[in-house]
């Protein structure tokens, strides 16, 4: 099964990479810990500052931890320094070295972040896409029609589902038009009781990125990613459709890993505490805390989470 974490934060709480700048940190050590079966690996890399502002290597390693009766039994596999780009890759071709990294190169390949901001007039979701890239939704949703068109051949009680939550939101929407043209295909659709033809360029932007979160959320389970990350859904959705969406990814985070950061007070809302963590800037450094139900049990018998948000209870606001 999956989970499902809400980050709400203040407005620019954006933070450079290395802290108060490489003048100050110089290395950037993480650690990463999967479990493979009856086994533990975990994945850790240091970056240090190089010159012409970059980041190199310094330390790339594999740990492999395995349970019996007496204990754990530990092993480690070193990938090598000095290198700009990770060796994750390269150890694919080594014998001794790619069973030990495939779940994690498996795992972290499969990890996609969502951003569809961008829906100006010459956003990639407004222009034709190749047919045949249908596989997974991309970051940006530019491949919209090939997915919706592959669902509905593939899976179509998932198409049927997709369409009749849109109506929810949007009444007037009947059904999707997906008809390639040679190689390639153009997101359109039909209105009800309107035998017109609508393209991407007269959709509003809500209503766009309605279509790509949806599809995205609702696809057969099978086939989405193993780590969901959605940065500002709700951005242009009517509150109607930021409750439809709540529900959307409560249901996706059943079984798979569901991260979305957002600013909504109206989305906040549809979540419990436990599942919400406030991320605040306090001076160059950015501070992560998962709220806690007990500690705000009399405040949420008045008042909702978005409420003790506006009242600066929760974090997450300019002091």
């Amino acid at each position: 099964p999956g989970d499902l974490q809400l980050f709400v934060a203040k407005a620019g709480g954006a933070s450079t990479l290395l802290y108060s700048g490489s003048s100050i940190t110089q290395e950037i050590n993480a650690n990463l810990l999967f479990a493979a079966g009856s086994e533990l690996r975990e994945y850790g890399f240091l970056l240090s500052y190089a010159a012409q502002d970059k980041l190199i290597f310094a330390d790339e390693r594999i740990t492999r931890r395995h349970e019996y009766t007496v204990g754990w039994s530990e092993s480690h596999h070193g990938l090598g320094s000095g290198h700009g780009e990770s060796n994750l890759i390269l150890a694919e071709a080594q014998v001794e070295l790619r069973v030990l990294t495939e779940d994690i190169r498996a795992f972290l390949s499969d990890c996609l972040v969502y951003q569809f901001h961008n829906t100006s007039e010459t956003a990639r979701i407004r222009q034709r896409w190749s047919v045949t890239d249908s596989h997974a939704l991309k970051e940006d949703g530019a491949n919209l029609a090939p997915l919706l068109l592959r669902i509905r051949q593939q899976h179509p009680a998932h198409y049927q589902r997709i369409t009749s939550t849109l109506r929810q939101i949007a009444p007037y929407f009947a059904d999707f038009v997906l008809e390639p043209e040679g190689d390639s295909i153009l997101l359109r659709w039909r209105e009800v009781g309107n035998d017109m033809l609508f393209g991407p360029h007269q959709a509003s932007d809500g209503t766009l990125r309605a279509m790509a979160l949806f599809a995205l959320l609702m696809q057969p389970t099978t086939e989405m990613p193993s780590v969901i990350i959605l940065d500002e859904p709700e951005l242009g959705l009517h509150p109607r459709a930021i409750a439809v969406l709540a529900g959307l990814l409560q249901a996706a985070s059943l079984h798979r890993q569901v991260i979305v950061a957002t600013q909504s007070p109206v989305l906040l809302d549809h979540f419990e505490p436990e599942q919400v963590i406030v991320v605040e800037r306090e001076g160059s450094e950015s501070v992560f805390r998962r709220l806690d139900r007990y500690k705000l049990e009399a405040w949420l018998e008045e008042y909702t989470l978005s409420d003790l948000w506006d009242k600066n209870v929760l974090g997450g606001r300019p002091h």
